[in-house]
C-alpha cells in the first residue's frame, strides 16, 4: 500500500561490510543533489534510447519527469492525457500507483497498479510505447487482479526477464510478496499461472511491499519496502533485501534467514533529512547500477522527493547504497 509524499545530514560512507553485520550507528550515504521538480512518490526510472532519463510514479495519470543529467528534473506531465475507463472498476478516481518500466522487444512497458487504500480489490495494468515518452502509451488492460478473496494485492509491481521467462513480482500486505509468470507477448498473467510466494512478515498486517528484483553475478537480488510509507516525517519505510540463486525463490539475507519469515538485511533506512526511504526501483545509467526511491524530506515538511544512489556491490556479493 503506497502512496504520496528522504533528507540528509549523516555524511555517507559506502559500508564494505555484509548488511546485516553493520551495526545500529551505520550511516547512509545522502542521494544525488537534485534540482528542478523533485517531488515524487513510487518512482521507476529509465534511461531512454533518446539520451533522456523519464521518471514515472505514483500521482497524477502516472506522473512523468524528464532528465538530461540525472541531476536536474523537469515536470513533464504523465504518462497518460486520460484514464482508462477501466480503472473506475478499481478505484473511483482512477488514481494509478506504483508504476515499472521496463524495455524488451522494441518497446517499452509500463506496469501499473489500480486500487483504493485498504483494499485488494487491485489490479496491475501495463501499457506499451516505441519511445517511453509522456503521451505516448497505449494502455492494454488489466495484466493481473486480486480479489477480497485472494490472499494477495496485485499492485506494486516489478517485472523481469529470467532463464527465458517473463515475471512480474508484485504485493503488498496481504501476506507479503507474490510473483507470478507473463506472457512475453502479451505481457500478461498467463491462465491459471502459479502464484509464487516470496517475503512476508511474521504477524499481521504483513507490512512488506514494493518489491524489485534485480539480477547481480549468479545470484537474484529482491529489495522490498518494510513497515509504514505515506505519513510524512512519520514513515516508518526502510528497504531491505534477500537474494536466491533463482528468480521465485527462496530468498534469504546474509544470515541465512528466510525472507518468507521476515528476513531482509537492512539496505537503506531513514538519515538526517531523508526519512522512510521506499518505493524503490533499480536502473541502469552510463554501465552502472542505480537505485531511485521517494523520502520525505524533514525539512520540507515531509514533502516525498526522489533520491537516487549508485549501487554498489561489496566483494561478498551484497549491494550497499553509494
Amino acid at each position: 500500500m503506497k502512496r504520496l509524499r528522504l533528507a540528509a545530514l549523516l555524511a555517507a560512507a559506502t559500508i564494505a561490510l555484509l548488511p546485516s553485520t553493520a551495526s545500529a550507528d551505520v550511516t547512509y550515504p545522502d542521494p544525488l543533489p537534485l534540482t528542478g521538480q523533485q517531488i515524487i512518490h513510487d518512482p521507476t526510472v529509465a534511461h531512454l534510447r533518446n539520451g533522456r532519463y523519464v521518471a514515472y510514479s505514483t500521482g497524477g495519470v502516472i506522473g512523468a519527469r524528464l532528465s538530461t543529467d540525472l541531476h536536474h528534473w523537469d515536470d513533464a506531465g504523465n504518462a497518460f492525457t486520460t484514464p482508462p475507463s477501466w480503472w473506475y472498476d478499481y478505484n473511483s478516481t482512477a488514481d494509478p500507483w506504483a508504476p515499472d518500466l521496463s524495455y524488451r522487444d522494441g518497446r517499452y512497458w509500463l506496469y501499473y497498479a489500480v486500487s483504493s487504500w485498504g483494499t485488494n480489490h487491485s489490479a496491475i495494468g501495463v501499457a506499451t510505447s516505441k519511445t517511453g515518452m509522456p503521451g505516448t502509451w497505449t494502455d492494454h488492460g488489466p495484466a493481473f487482479t486480486s480479489r477480497t478473496t485472494d490472499a494477495w494485492n496485485a499492485i506494486d509491481p516489478a517485472v523481469i526477464r529470467a532463464d527465458g521467462k517473463l515475471w512480474m513480482a508484485f504485493g503488498s500486505y496481504w501476506t507479503g510478496i507474490r510473483m507470478v509468470e507473463l506472457d512475453p507477448s502479451t505481457g500478461k498473467a498467463i491462465a491459471d499461472t502459479p502464484v509464487e510466494h516470496l517475503a512476508t512478515r511474521p504477524d499481521a498486517p504483513y507490512a512488506v511491499e514494493g518489491p524489485y528484483i534485480v539480477k547481480h553475478g549468479r545470484y537474484y537480488y529482491l529489495f522490498a519496502s518494510y513497515d509504514a510509507c505515506c505519513a510524512g516525517v512519520n514513515s516508518t519505510y526502510k528497504i531491505r533485501v534477500g537474494r536466491s540463486t533463482t528468480v521465485t525463490g527462496p530468498y534469504t539475507d546474509s544470515t541465512g534467514k528466510p525472507m518468507l519469515e521476515g528476513g531482509g538485511d537492512l539496505f537503506l533506512a531513514s538519515h538526517g533529512r531523508y526519512i522512510g526511504p521506499g518505493g524503490e526501483s533499480v536502473f541502469r545509467a552510463h554501465g552502472e547500477d542505480w537505485i531511485a526511491y521517494h523520502y520525505y524530506d524533514g525539512n520540507d515538511s515531509g514533502t516525498p522527493k526522489l533520491g537516487l544512489n549508485r549501487l554498489n556491490w561489496t566483494r561478498n556479493g551484497w549491494p550497499v547504497a553509494g
